[in-house]
């Protein structure tokens, strides 16, 4: 089934120019199923590139998804125009009555704050609060990992000396998960991030599972059943040039950056960089929408109720 998103939006287009199959209102209307409501609060700056990221994946579902693209309420972007995000981004407090059946939460390029003082902190925490009532299953992503592990496990990250940058080798922890069906032992994702999270900081009867690993960048992904949320410290949704543009506005800020380790073919940035981690991107968010689609009750207005 094809993905439901405003007509409109720039994703559009690309998407169906890469064959993911997209659903215009008029079509989707005429489908007696229920289709399975998304959101994706972005708080990256480059909204339209993330938004078309995420949007690629979940839209090679064979389900029927209604994207729903949420912003910070009191946030104002400094990258993304303000005509865009009123056509095409809802505030949270405009949402925030809503069920969702999955929801996304992004990184953010933050990192080097402490979490108090992110001026949208005190709404960051009303909205992962708002996921244990009104969401199914959240999937945190980098940053929003980060965020999610100090508010409800009071885990501290850990700096690293240098910034990760680069495609990395991880090695899968629990091949029985339905989150990693179909998933190789072993596997390229994308990393970029200063900050670590240390396995041996995670309290025993927290219920934190680690699913992915990597010997040279620590843990990558966790399961957390308790808050129903699935947690990705790095990056399956990159497209193939994510890294380079990185390494690009680095270079242009006289960062004097390393390039991305394993990313450019004989390590020269001259060479188009190959997606090595695109099928695991495809097959992470299949599983996901899957595991929540058998669950999620078909009343989405008793998402969050216990059951009777």
């Amino acid at each position: 089934m094809p993905i439901r998103i405003p007509n409109d939006l720039p994703a559009h287009k690309t998407l169906e120019s890469e064959g993911i199959a997209v659903m215009d209102s008029s079509r989707a209307t005429r489908q007696d199923i229920r289709p399975l409501q998304v959101g994706l609060l972005n708080l990256m700056p480059n909204k339209e590139r993330t938004e078309t990221q995420f949007a690629r994946l979940i839209g090679a579902t064979p389900l029927q998804i209604e994207l729903t693209l949420v912003r910070i309420s009191d946030h104002k972007s400094k990258n993304t125009r303000e005509d865009y995000l009123n056509s095409f981004y809802q505030r949270w407090e405009d949402v925030k009555e809503q069920k969702f059946d999955g929801f996304i939460i992004t990184g953010a390029p933050i990192a080097h704050l402490p979490f108090e003082e992110v001026r949208y902190w005190p709404e960051m925490v009303e909205i992962m609060d708002w996921t244990q009532t009104n969401v199914h299953s959240t999937m945190f992503i980098c940053w929003g990992v980060q965020a999610a592990l100090h508010h409800f496990h009071g885990i501290a990250r850990k700096k690293r000396k240098t910034k990760a940058v680069g495609v990395y080798r991880h090695q899968v922890l629990r091949s029985n998960s339905p989150y990693l069906r179909g998933f190789s032992d072993d596997l390229a994702i994308p990393v970029s991030r200063s900050n670590d999270i240390d396995a041996n900081t995670l309290p025993q009867n927290s219920g934190l599972e680690v699913l992915i690993d990597s010997d040279e960048v620590g843990i990558c992904m966790l399961n957390d059943p308790k808050h129903h949320a699935l947690h990705m410290l790095n990056h399956l949704e990159y497209d193939n040039q994510s890294l380079g543009d990185e390494y690009a506005r680095d270079v242009k800020a006289g960062l004097n950056p390393d390039a991305p380790i394993s990313y450019y073919p004989d390590d020269n940035p001259e060479n188009p960089p190959q997606n090595r981690w695109r099928s695991h991107g495809f097959l992470l968010f299949q599983n996901w929408i899957n595991e929540f689609y058998q669950t999620t009750p078909f009343d989405i207005n008793k998402i969050g109720q216990k059951p009777e």
